[in-house]
């Protein structure tokens, strides 16, 4: 049977669906329209299993470490929940609550080891329908400090909805007039620099930016972690409000306060990866006292029911008396009435499709390019408010470059006095330094960016991908300046090659390595997420680069035939190469600076007169390579943007093995 295809609310109803073949369908609604009622939607998880493999031992014990033991971390989990109802998941920490919501939603790792099917109004979920079908409010919220609540929406509901700006304000306005944001929409959201909105309304914000897809199922994984007590019940209202707004609301919860009971329409208790108990709250009271567990007056029967469903791991009889009473207490919930009856309802949701298939959330979502815009305008937004981080990053460059000025002063022509020497150590210190400056750059503002584009594109919005690119032509301007300052001073102060084209060489040069310190650490980042580990290996790279391509250290035709193979792939040797020619071709050099030697002083015969003896001596055809060198120095940005491209495709590959 086919069904119909669901767009919910959007701003573009009537689109089709991309995933309507050999499945149901959507079928287009919107319940702002008069006339119009909205179909009931149920959730169903059948027989849900989830197994991990687990090395045995550390790395460096090679015995144990290729011997693995399988962990069980979900057990034969199922539960049925519809329209209207909130649900809340209980249980200690350990017990398998994130899990369970993580396959509910589709982002577990490792398919292979998932069993089990989740069906919306009978409809069997595959793989590539689960994000379009669930919103996901993760239990860390990933916002930009600097952004405003009302812009951080309105940039989601770009990202997410096409249509007119008018229509994507109304939405925005409507969705924090739903959940009580209106007074702060001009609040920056803040972080751990400078103080913003408050933590409960910082989960209002991630609800709010999930709901601007109109979804009819929403997961949340302990949205109430951090808060206050008064700030939890808030939120637990807010979600009650939108499950009886004909929505499904299934939340993880440690232990809400007795005053929230009535709340939930339904419990689950999870202990050890199982569901000991699903039910109303009505029947969870009935069915422990069924099995001898009394709620005591003025107790928190959330409390209690949870303290008794745990395992108790600090010692081995506690663990192994309190591990039995919890199998006495699933035995006794799987031989009951409430569990036959979920049973029986997921049967009958399986059989009976309903008209109203699968409620998919609103995916009338804009093209890559305008995606990419819009990526690049709230980058831009973001940072061009952290004056402290522009101003530091501008001038980053300059204060090394004080450093360098203040220990040369001035550059002489005596290659006596270290005319030729000093010019080197320029050179060397500008290919050497500027990739560093980069390197800062991007471990200090990517990895929050690549949190929130992890999370995006996990929700559908876009590849992720997309965040790397609108974060290097948001780089590109920041980038220009400071290297054509850091240029600008040393180049004029020290009294290089006076000619402005020599100058504009020297420019175009250095821009190369700082843009290559900082597409390096990106490509880094998109694999291996401490930055740390990164810093470290950029800082690696480069001093080999150094060592093997720039020739300071050794010369090229003296390397041995590896190294010299090995030189062709750095990007010193080609930037090296260049500075040198632009330097040293054309410039004369004069013993004693033309002055007259004292009396008492011996004439030292000048070894060096014109900067091509050099240059014929260390870098042999240097200058006729001079276009070549240029054009393979440049040729290292676009091959780094794609290796930068490559890596987020392999850390995906990684994460789904």
């Amino acid at each position: 049977m086919s069904c119909l295809e669901e767009t919910g609310a959007g701003i573009v109803p009537g689109e089709e669906s991309r995933h309507s073949s050999g499945r149901c369908d959507r079928q287009t609604q919107n319940p702002d329209s008069p006339g119009k009622t909205e179909a009931a939607c149920t959730v169903c998880v059948n027989h849900l299993n989830y197994t991990v493999s687990e090395r045995v031992g550390p790395w460096w014990d090679v015995q144990s470490y290729h011997k693995k033991w399988t962990r069980h971390i979900l057990k034969d989990v199922s539960f049925y929940v519809e329209s209207g109802q909130l649900m809340g998941i209980l249980g200690n920490s350990g017990s398998g609550k994130t899990t369970l919501l993580d396959a509910i939603a589709g982002r577990l790792c490792g398919p292979a080891n998932l069993l089990g099917d989740v069906y919306v109004n009978g409809c069997k979920l595959k793989k590539e329908e689960f994000h379009d079908c669930f919103s996901y409010v993760l239990q860390s919220d990933n916002l930009l400090s600097y952004l405003t609540v009302e812009e951080t929406l309105t940039y989601t509901a770009l990202l997410t909805l096409r249509g007119h700006s008018n229509a994507i304000k109304k939405k925005v306005k409507s969705v924090m007039l739903e959940l009580s944001l209106s007074h702060v929409a001009n609040h920056v959201i803040g972080g751990r620099v400078f103080r913003g909105i408050s933590g409960g309304e910082r989960c209002r914000v991630s609800i709010a930016a999930q709901l601007l897809q109109d979804p009819k199922v929403i997961l949340l994984d302990e949205p109430t972690t951090g808060l206050d007590s008064m700030t939890s019940n808030q939120i637990i209202v807010l979600l009650s409000e939108l499950a009886h707004k004909n929505q499904i609301v299934i939340l993880s919860i440690h232990q809400p306060r007795s005053e929230l009971f009535k709340l939930f329409d339904r419990i689950g208790i999870m202990t050890c990866g199982e569901l000991v108990f699903c039910g109303g709250t009505e029947e969870m009271v009935e069915f422990f006292n069924s099995c001898g567990y009394q709620c005591p007056e003025y107790c928190n029967p959330f409390d209690l029911y949870v303290d008794l469903t745990s395992v108790d791991t600090r010692s081995k009889e506690r663990e192994i008396e309190t591990y039995g009473r919890v199998q006495e207490i699933s035995i006794s919930y799987r031989n009951s009435k409430i569990f036959n009856n979920v049973l029986e309802n997921i049967k009958a949701a399986k059989q009976t499709k309903q008209s109203a298939s699968i409620p998919f959330k609103n995916t009338a979502s804009p093209n890559t390019a305008v995606k990419l815009w819009i990526l690049i305008r709230r980058i831009a937004r973001n940072l061009s408010r952290n004056k402290t981080g522009i101003i530091m990053r501008l001038s980053q460059n300059l204060l090394y470059g004080l450093f360098v000025v203040f220990f040369l002063m001035k550059l002489n022509s005596d290659p006596s006095k270290g005319a030729v020497q000093d010019r080197i150590g320029i050179i060397y210190q500008s290919i050497g330094a500027l990739p560093y400056t980069g390197m800062l750059n991007a471990v200090a503002l990517y990895p929050s960016l690549r949190a929130i584009g992890d999370q995006e594109s996990t929700d559908g919005l876009y590849q992720k991908w997309l965040m790397l690119i609108a974060y290097i032509i948001q780089i590109l301007p920041f980038s220009i300046v400071s290297v054509v300052i850091y240029s600008f001073f040393v180049y004029w102060t020290l009294g290089m090659f006076p000619l402005w084209e020599r100058f504009g060489c020297f420019f175009a040069v250095l821009i190369v390595p700082h843009l290559v310190g900082e597409l390096l650490t990106l490509v880094l980042l998109g694999v291996v997420q401490n930055p740390n580990i990164v810093n470290s290996a950029v800082a690696l790279i480069n001093v080999a680069g150094i060592l093997v391509g720039s020739g300071f250290l050794r010369s090229v035709e003296e390397m041995p035939e590896p190294f010299r193979w090995l030189s062709y792939l750095t990007f010193q040797k080609y930037g090296v190469e260049v500075l040198m020619v632009n330097e040293f071709y054309g410039l004369n050099f004069t013993c004693g600076n033309g002055e007259q030697s004292s009396p008492n002083t011996t004439n030292v015969p000048c070894w060096i007169t014109q900067g091509i003896q050099y240059l014929d001596t260390t870098y042999p055809g240097a200058p006729s390579r001079f276009v070549f060198d240029f054009l393979m120095l440049y040729a290292f940005l676009p091959a780094l943007v794609i290796l930068g491209i490559i890596s987020f495709k392999i850390r995906d590959l990684i994460i789904q093995w």
